[in-house]
């Protein structure tokens, strides 16, 4: 079994961190890879508080896993720590979540 490392790459048109805060900023066409999770996210603005180990994903949220599990919201938000997350929908519509049911539960460390 391959160890995780945490690394994650962020794409994006811009990029801001503020190490008074602890806040990284991108904007514009994020995307974030996270290989050791098999995750891919797309969204137009992502924030890392890293005092707070919270990822926010702001804009034509679109997170897919290499297991077929998938989400789509206007906002997300991933609590780094508890390893769980919270989609939010634009005003007037809902949250899209697909799962894989065929996959094999996740084991310790996975996403949920």
């Amino acid at each position: 079994m391959t160890p995780t490392t945490g690394l994650v790459t962020i794409e994006s048109d811009r990029q801001i961190a503020d190490n008074s805060t602890g806040v990284v900023t991108a904007i514009g066409n994020v995307r974030i890879l996270y290989p050791d999770r098999k995750v891919v996210a797309t969204a137009r603005q992502a924030q890392y508080f890293s005092r707070e180990g919270r990822v926010v994903l702001s804009g034509d949220v679109d997170v897919v896993q290499a297991d077929g599990h998938s989400v789509r919201a206007e906002q997300l938000v991933y609590l780094v720590d508890l390893e769980r997350i919270e989609a939010v929908p634009a005003p007037g519509e809902q949250v899209f979540a697909q799962y894989n049911l065929d996959a094999p539960p996740p084991s310790s460390g996975e996403p949920r």
